[in-house]
């Protein structure tokens, strides 16, 4: 068959024609596709075959404004992330694939805890429970609360709706920075079942099922189970223990009943359960075996160990990273002659521990956890109702949160490293080794040393929110549509803080037994008076804003408007340009570890303009958008440095961000798909100051540049079956640095590695599937070329015991997969 293709320069004069020529970036590129019927014919006859490969192009059905929409019809910047391209992936949940969705940065380094960024604005897991996420994850619709149950394993997924900018008009809470959206798959009224296997390196064994069966002709049940495992990539250098592990496993059961022609019920449930190793903190410090050798203080980046190369020590004792998650969603939808009617009611529970080592070493005299602990209870509900007539194109609805958490925030030392405190940043001395010393000396059979000591911060939540939003499209002409949007929020928020005497009950036991014995009357003064100091907290404190024994409570509310207007006008059937303002808001909240801190709302506006464009005739896509932002009260997580071991807090800035976006996807022949998609960013801070140093102007450390490139080539019947290469690239340029770079162990400190540095990533696979995709077999592999990269350093300890850590990012993983449908 002789494809009629229509040169790339008339395609381009055709958008100058349409009137686009300064709009050059937009949403990112739609992954998969499906058939549905265009809008509207196209301007010249086209062959049937062209017209249908266009369709896979640009024809893919979203619900990001709460409609049923094609892709190319919506006047949003987004990007489509289908099953087919994660399983091509072999991708497990969304961090796994972040570097191919350019302006998407998902931290999973800790997955109880994890970050996620979008267009530069960034939100991290780090933050505690007192304060909201700007960058929104919803699961079928619902918003996802703390981060601890965000970042979950994909299980029977339909497909990722990535979205740019302010989507609070439609989504709700917490989505100032973009929304991810993540759409199941519902049961069928067709039986099917299907299962797949991989099987690769570093002990990787990934599995999931799936069973949809029909009860009847009105209702179905589709149950689905995961399970991913693997022995780690990297093991401790003294003790054997294997990090870098993966241990989940979930299942997902929906039942669907059709109790009218007109009504629909929906009922899912998910149960997810985590328990791993928790992330290896690789020190950066020489040290000799010896682990009562205390590491130089302060330390010197120019003798820091290669992380990459280094050999990893990490102590904690009893350290883990688990999560349970429960959740359950009945979604009912109502039809009637006018439009349609939908109840949504969900609950979501977790509870999750990350306790992990902060020191980076084995030794005892330099020994730091920390250690954070979740639990976790919302209900979620929403009526919404929809209905269009030749006229508008509409949706109006009401939606109530409510959230209930209580977290632990644990820092825990052993007595020895308290002399190493007391040594570097007290100037006064090691007292504690010398009282051992000095009972050794005289024959007492005690020693304060080696003993666990442990401190906490306890915080209690109570959220309440509710909100009232309508969008409407206004069909001004067969070309033109206005859409105008607003939401109403008010949000109520009460939280505690309560600081207990820290727990040492060795150390305790052993100064009472030196009391009672007279002991400690012997004892020179200044001993006396050091034990003495240590009988209470010496980590969270009155000085750290901490006070000991004392419940702080707060309550605040807050109450904002956000709307949305957006023109867009048909230039061709198949050219769309459009132009948007909207408004993103954040509620406010409370820092987890400084008693009585409140934080303002956030709020960003956001002004763009953005043309999506089809060539049916040469197969041809291309997408574009710019926008200008700016974001009032960011919140932001930094190493704090004026407590005694230094702590991550919050820290509020103003940012602004002009950017730009680029998709472009092509379909040359039958067998071959191209696509190609890049985002530009040049995001600076606004009258901020961090840490006492005025980063005004100055870069706030998001990359200039990411792009990614995919493709795919097919031959068909090779051994009955189809043959598929896949190959797909992701680059991301360096950290732009700014005057507080190096304290937060983001850009370069030591010439010893890079950090900072711009990263790239290649994945491919190469698998054979029988006809109609009954079984079939592939291999893969993710980091092709084995790039590595130090992503972190962490200075909590480096500037109390001289002990920084770096994170790194896994190796190259490959593997095999085998996967069959019935």
């Amino acid at each position: 068959m002789t494809m009629r293709q229509r040169p790339l320069s008339a395609c381009l004069r055709q958008v100058l024609h349409g009137g686009a020529l300064l709009l050059l970036c937009a949403p990112l590129p739609a992954l998969a596709a499906q058939d549905t019927t265009p809008s509207s014919a196209p301007a010249k006859p086209v062959a049937k075959t062209d017209e249908a490969k266009a369709k896979q192009l640009g024809a893919v059905t979203v619900t990001a404004q709460s409609r049923t929409q094609e892709v190319q019809d919506v006047p949003i910047a987004l990007q489509i992330v289908s099953a087919k391209q994660v399983d091509t992936l072999a991708a497990t949940d969304i961090s796994k694939i972040d570097i191919f969705v350019p302006g998407l940065v998902v931290g999973s380094t800790q997955p109880t805890q994890p970050s996620f960024e979008l267009r530069g604005v960034q939100s991290s897991g780090n933050f505690g429970m007192g304060v909201d996420q700007p960058v929104g994850i919803y699961i079928d619709g619902v918003y996802a609360g703390s981060t601890g149950g965000a970042l979950l394993a994909f299980n029977d997924i339909k497909r990722i709706e990535v979205l740019k900018g302010p989507q609070g008009t439609l989504f709700g809470r917490n989505a100032a920075g973009g929304a991810i959206s993540v759409v199941t798959n519902e049961p069928s009224d067709h039986f099917e079942a299907k299962g797949k296997l991989r099987f690769g390196n570093y002990g990787e064994r990934y599995g999931n099922a799936l069973v949809n069966i029909p009860l009847s002709q009105d209702a179905a049940v589709r149950v689905s189970v995961m399970d991913n495992q693997s022995d780690g990539w990297v093991k401790d250098a003294a003790t054997g223990k294997h990090y870098g592990v993966n241990d989940d496993w979930g299942t997902r059961v929906v039942y669907r009943w059709n109790l009218t022609p007109d009504t629909r019920v929906l009922l899912s449930w998910d149960h997810e359960q985590l328990k791993q190793p928790p992330h290896p903190a690789f020190g950066l410090i020489p040290l000799t075996s010896d682990t009562n050798q205390r590491a130089p203080f302060p330390a010197d980046p120019a003798t820091y160990l290669n992380p990459l190369h280094a050999p990893l020590y990490n102590d904690t004792v009893n350290a883990i990273e688990k999560r349970r998650f429960d959740g359950s969603t009945l979604t009912i939808d109502h039809s009637f002659g006018w439009g349609s009617l939908t109840s949504t009611t969900a609950w979501r529970n977790f509870d999750t521990t990350n306790l992990g080592d902060y020191d980076g070493t084995n030794h005892v005299v330099d020994y730091l956890e920390t250690g954070n602990y979740e639990h976790n209870n919302s209900w979620y509900q929403e009526f919404k109702l929809s209905g269009n007539t030749s006229l508008i194109d509409w949706v109006a609805g009401t939606s109530w949160y409510s959230e209930q958490g209580r977290q632990t925030s644990e820092a825990g030392v052993t007595t020895d490293s308290l002399d190493t405190l007391a040594q570097n940043v007290l100037g006064a001395g090691t007292p504690l080794t010398d009282i051992s010393n000095g009972l050794a000396a005289m024959g007492v059979p005690y020693t304060l040393l080696g003993d666990m000591w442990r401190e906490h911060i306890l915080n209690v939540e109570n959220y309440k929110s509710w909100a009232v939003y309508g969008d409407v499209i206004w069909h001004l002409t067969d070309r033109l549509n206005l859409t105008t949007g607003v939401r109403f929020t008010h949000d109520q928020k009460s939280f505690s803080w309560y600081n207990p005497p820290r727990e040492a009950p060795q150390f305790d036991d052993t100064v009472l037994a030196l009391n009672n014995a007279g002991i400690t009357a012997m004892l020179p003064p200044q001993a006396q008076y050091a034990l003495a100091m240590f009988g209470q907290n010496v980590i969270f404190t009155q000085g750290s804003g901490s006070p000991v024994g004392v419940l702080v409570n707060a309550d605040r509310s807050w109450t904002d408007v956000s709307p949305r207007a957006v023109i867009d006008y048909k230039f061709t059937p198949n050219i769309m340009g459009y132009v948007s303002v909207a408004k993103g808001y954040q509620a406010g909240g409370f820092g987890f570890q400084q008693f009585n801190s409140t934080y303002a709302p956030e709020t960003v506006w956001n002004y763009e303009a953005g043309v999506k464009t089809l060539f049916p005739e040469a197969n041809l896509l291309l997408n574009g958008s710019v926008y200008h932002y700016r974001y009032l009260n960011q919140q932001s997580l930094i190493l704090l440095t004026d407590t005694t071991i230094p702590h991550y807090g919050i820290s509020s800035s103003n940012e602004q961000a002009t950017g730009a976006e680029l998709e472009l996807q092509w379909q040359p022949i039958d067998a071959l798909q191209i696509g190609f998609n890049a985002a530009y960013i040049d995001q600076t801070y606004l009258n901020t100051v961090q840490n006492g140093i005025d980063v005004s102007g100055q870069p706030t450390g998001v990359p200039k540049y990411s792009f990614a490139a995919h493709a795919s080539y097919t031959w068909h019947d090779v051994a009955n079956g189809d043959v598929s290469f896949n190959w797909t690239y992701g680059y991301r340029s360096k950290t732009r640095c700014n005057a507080g770079s190096q304290s937060q162990g983001t850009c370069q400190m030591s010439p010893n590695f890079s950090l900072g540095t711009a990263q790239n990533r290649t994945d491919v696979r190469l698998g054979w599937d029988a006809a109609h995709d009954r079984w079939g077999v592939a291999v893969f592999a993710s980091n092709l070329f084995n790039h590595r990269y130090v992503s972190g350093v962490d200075n909590t300890a480096g500037q109390v015991f001289g002990t920084p850590y770096a994170n790194i990012l896994p190796p190259r993983t490959w593997g095999v997969e085998l996967h069959a449908k019935f």
